[in-house]
């Protein structure tokens, strides 16, 4: 097990994840300055027409020619980077960490889908949304979705590292 490993295990032999992968947690000062900007209820939208690439079997995750999850839930994603993502810092960047979202139904190729991501809760560099998409009949999506605030140079740094562990 390395050190830094190591270092991340909490009571009961859990290990924080978040503060392995994306680094330390910041200090409530350092929090206040990366979301003093970023309020509740701010939303973000995104929009797509479904494409013959945005299928269930073009991307593996099915056999019917229907929007796939996997495209809806980049969708989703879309929407919550345009609620925040021009509101952070330089030099700062949201980074998805969780999803619960349950597609509810199908949509087929040609029609539009809309998905809009509102901010329910925010912990510190932690941002919750509130998740739903629409086809241009039902809603299809809806769940709640997680990011959390990073410094993009320090992130790179650490995927570096890793990267460079791959070669040795």
């Amino acid at each position: 097990m390395s050190a830094k490993l190591r270092k991340a295990r909490l009571r009961g032999g859990a290990v924080d994840y978040i503060s392995l992968f994306f680094g330390r947690l910041p200090s409530p000062e350092e929090e206040y300055t990366q979301v003093d900007k970023i309020e509740l209820g701010l939303t973000g939208h995104a929009e797509m027409v479904v494409g013959t690439n945005d299928t269930a079997p073009r991307i593996g995750s099915g056999h019917i020619a229907v929007l796939g999850t996997p495209r809806m839930i980049n969708l989703i994603e879309e929407a919550a980077l345009a609620a925040v993502e021009r509101l952070l810092p330089e030099g700062k960047q949201s980074l998805g960490t969780h999803l619960d979202v349950s597609h509810l139904a199908a949509t087929p190729v040609g029609m539009t889908v809309k998905a809009e991501a509102e901010l329910i809760e925010v912990n510190g560099r932690k941002l919750l949304f509130a998740v739903r998409a629409h086809d241009e009949m039902d809603l299809i999506g809806e769940g709640r979705h997680e990011r959390v605030i990073v410094t993009a140079a320090s992130f790179q740094a650490r995927i570096n590292e890793k990267g460079k562990a791959l070669k040795a």
